[in-house]
């Protein structure tokens, strides 16, 4: 189990260059954007515009603070409540509409055919083992934690997070499609 501290974290470019993310972690250690096989990121969005293109990768995106958005998916509207996740394809055309103000977003991208991903809000102690890596994202500052802070736990790990029962956090289950990726 390892702690990813929010305050440790860089602002990066985005690939259309819109905007700003700073990554949680990605694997493998250190790959680029066109390179890794998942990626845990989160972007503050200020402003509508487009959303960069990945072609064969899964997005999970959600609201995590702010009001909401709406994504127009090859045409079509899709409207995220803060705190549902939304699954696309990453090589849609997409274009983003703030709904009542900046929003700040997770971005959970994993390479199609080879690692899958679920996000849902944390449910308490303990965290299971799972197929892949399991990371635990803090919406609040809790005791020794701040927030925006994750808790990654690898593969085949359990672990007891000893946070008060009604903490809101968010949990991303990754799973390689083929065990051997892992």
């Amino acid at each position: 189990m390892r702690l990813l501290r929010a305050a440790d974290r860089i602002a990066t470019p985005w690939r259309n260059g819109g905007g700003v993310t700073r990554e949680v972690a990605a694997w493998p250690p250190g790959a680029g954007l066109d390179a890794f096989d998942w990626r845990v990121s989160l972007a503050d969005v200020a402003a509508d515009g487009p959303f960069s293109a990945f072609p064969g990768v899964d997005r999970v995106l959600t609201v995590i603070a702010g009001d909401g958005l709406v994504l127009e998916i090859d045409g079509r509207p899709a409207p995220l409540a803060p705190g549902a996740p939304l699954a696309f394809p990453g090589e849609a055309v997409v274009e983003a509409r703030l709904t009542a103000g900046p929003i700040r977003d997770l971005n959970v991208m994993v390479r199609r055919g080879v690692w899958t991903a679920r996000v849902e809000p944390w449910r308490g102690n303990p965290v299971p083992i799972a197929d892949g890596p399991t990371l635990v994202v803090l919406l609040e500052d809790v005791e020794d934690f701040a927030q925006l802070d994750v808790v990654l736990i690898d593969a085949g790990e359990t672990a007891a997070l000893d946070l008060p029962a009604q903490t809101r956090a968010l949990s991303v289950a990754l799973r390689a499609t083929h065990p051997t990726t892992c």
